[in-house]
């Protein structure tokens, strides 16, 4: 279970609406299972309606952040601006962090976005529990 507050949610649903028709991403970082900080990246893919890929200087940079703030990776998040809220197998190919949780956020309908969570590990797919506080 991760827990995240409804602000994190609604800056991560408001950078996947400006974003669309491209995916964007993101890594979410915390404590414990709690969600302290949403770190929104550049989507660098050169096919970035189908595929995101974060920049890795500004992966870098974000893990510093966070060893300097005392906090770690949970996560990452992506969009999938025309498909469900499930990790397609380019996603699970790129997981590769099996105790990270994964964030996807569908704008297939987009009056109505789905959020899923998953925990990768090959092609095992766990779903997970968010509680938005």
């Amino acid at each position: 279970m991760m827990e995240i507050k409804k602000e994190f949610i609604a800056q991560i649903m408001e950078q996947a609406k400006k974003g669309r028709p491209k995916e964007v991403c993101g890594i979410i970082a915390g404590k414990e299972g709690t969600v302290k900080k949403i770190y929104e990246m550049a989507n660098v893919s050169e096919t970035p309606e189908t595929f995101y890929f974060m920049d890795s200087q500004e992966q870098f940079k974000v893990l510093k952040d966070m060893r300097n703030s005392g906090i770690e990776m949970l996560g990452i998040y992506h969009s999938h601006p025309a498909s469900r809220a499930y990790p397609s197998e380019e996603d699970c190919r790129m997981c590769f962090y099996p105790d990270a949780f994964y964030m996807i956020i569908s704008l297939k309908n987009f009056d109505r976005p789905e959020i899923g969570a998953f925990k990768v590990n090959g092609n095992k797919i766990t779903e997970e529990r968010l509680e938005i506080v």
